[in-house]
């Protein structure tokens, strides 16, 4: 999607749709009274003639109306006092899914309040509502088929706008990217090709290694080296560097993501129905692929670390069994109950390795881990569990401005005994009750008293259907933004 900011006046090129955010109750007042009023008062007309207030998410489309545009688009944004940076995005999206498919090539997008800020913020749910991920479609129907390319954003501050715009393109980007990953079909992105892209983001400036098996082996990665023992395809362990802070010595801020590329469950078996969601089981390490690549695509001024774990689950004949007990890097031994419970397994080592190496100041852990969470959560929140409660805060909040909803989950202390084995150090499942709590408690045996975060996006990572119009079905890249968000108001120098 190409982005301009032009000025109100400029003249509006053949096969342009006009799209005006409105204001609940004011909906013909500012750019929308003009449009109406080149348009013979068409606007007012259809304003009467139905339900349209200007609601947030409500959209009247207009054709043929003279002396204006082929196809004119009211989007309602609510109420003018809640016009917050969100709310643009969304009003923006919007206008851009009621266009996308029209057959014009270019949609105009005035906006209720003029700034730089703003116009780049609009740019921003644009670019985040045109992504599709059409690679493998080769009979899609023309009717069904994008025409929008070009968006142009009406601004009085089309330079400032221009300036303002490049983190967000990064960021836009760097979504873009991660919801690439966790749409791959499973025979197209395993462990050694994920590598292989995460690889390719050196481009941007990142320094990245790749541990294959013999090299994890040697540091006695036992917990994850388990999880992949049934498949093929060899097992990754993607190191991320971004050194942006003035002091590249300073101590660095980490971020770990469980990746398993395809889980069937292993030999404790998924059921067949749905099982072809498990190629997004890599959400996490996606996220946290994005989450370097905007660091680095917006050159932020931060030491960061980013860890990937990537295994496939399969059952095969030499695949982990249930009752095997395997030894963690910790030197920790867990005992395995089910190998279902396998993203603990990957993060277990992974987390280790990360606080044993680089003695970051904290850690956050993203993975789908545990069909629980929906049961706890719903399918809009992610579940926050933490040791530390002032990175859980900045967390938070920056969930909150970025529209990527968190909650806190508690771990107390009395159910971690619930993951105690009689065997070994511990067992990898706790049973039912708690599920997404004993799961927490599992890693946070692996973070050695640093201050950590675990972010279960099992409920967030996929939408299927979505409700959000900056995000269309499919791959949420979840993460990306609050992390993002989190590291640009707390940890930049």
């Amino acid at each position: 999607m190409e982005i301009e900011f032009v000025a109100a006046q400029a003249a509006l090129a053949d096969k342009t749709a006009l799209a005006v955010i409105v204001f609940e109750g004011d909906v013909l007042a500012g750019a929308a009274g003009e449009l109406d009023a080149q348009a013979g008062g068409a606007l007012g007309r259809a304003v009467a003639g139905g339900r349209f207030t200007g609601a947030k998410g409500q959209v009247l489309d207009v054709h043929g109306a003279p002396g204006a545009s082929p196809r004119i688009v009211l989007v309602g944004a609510g109420k003018a006092d809640a016009f917050d940076d969100l709310a643009v995005e969304n009003a923006a999206a919007s206008a851009y899914g009621a266009v996308k498919a029209s057959g014009l090539a270019i949609l105009r997008l005035r906006l209720p309040k003029d700034g730089a800020h703003t116009a780049a913020q609009a740019a921003l749910g644009v670019r985040l509502a045109a992504y599709r991920f059409d690679r493998y479609r080769t009979k899609e129907p023309a009717e069904k088929k994008p025409t929008v390319i070009k968006t142009q954003i009406v601004t009085d501050e089309a330079d400032a706008a221009l300036a303002a715009f490049p983190p967000y393109a990064a960021l836009a980007d760097a979504v873009a990217f991660s919801r690439d990953l966790v749409s791959e079909p499973p025979n197209v992105l395993y462990p050694e090709e994920f590598a292989r892209r995460v690889k390719a983001l050196e481009s941007l400036g990142l320094e990245v290694e790749i541990l294959g098996e013999a090299e994890m082996a040697k540091l006695g990665m036992g917990s994850l080296l388990g999880v992949g023992q049934g498949s093929t395809r060899e097992s990754q362990l993607a190191v991320i560097k971004w050194y942006g802070a003035k002091d590249k010595k300073a101590q660095p801020i980490a971020f770990v993501g469980k990746g398993v590329c395809f889980d069937t469950g292993g030999i404790s078996l998924k059921p067949a129905d749905g099982m072809e969601d498990m190629k997004w089981d890599m959400g996490g390490a996606g996220a946290v692929a994005g989450l370097m690549h905007v660091l680095a695509g917006r050159k932020a001024k931060v030491n960061a670390i980013g860890i990937l774990g990537l295994v496939e689950n399969m059952p095969d004949g030499n695949a982990q069994r249930p009752g095997d007990v395997v030894t963690s890097m910790s030197g920790q031994t867990i005992e395995i109950i089910n190998t279902d419970a396998e993203g603990r397994l990957v993060l277990a080592d992974a987390v280790w390795y990360c606080q044993d190496r680089f003695k970051p100041k904290f850690m956050v852990d993203l993975a789908t881990l545990t069909g629980a969470i929906i049961i706890s959560l719903g399918n809009d929140y992610a579940g926050l569990f933490s040791n530390n409660d002032e990175l859980s805060a900045n967390l938070l909040a920056a969930s909150t401005a970025e529209g990527e909803p968190l909650w806190r989950m508690p771990l107390p202390p009395q159910y971690d005994k619930n993951i105690d084995s009689v065997i070994a150090d511990m067992k990898n499942t706790g049973g039912r009750p708690g599920g997404s709590i004993t799961a927490a408690l599992f890693i946070q045996r692996f973070a050695n008293g640093l201050p950590w975060a675990h972010l279960d996006i099992a409920s967030t990572a996929w939408k299927k259907p979505s409700s959000v119009p900056t995000i269309p079905e499919g791959a949420t890249g979840y993460g990306v933004r609050l992390l993002n968000r989190m590291v640009a108001d707390k940890y930049e120098s």
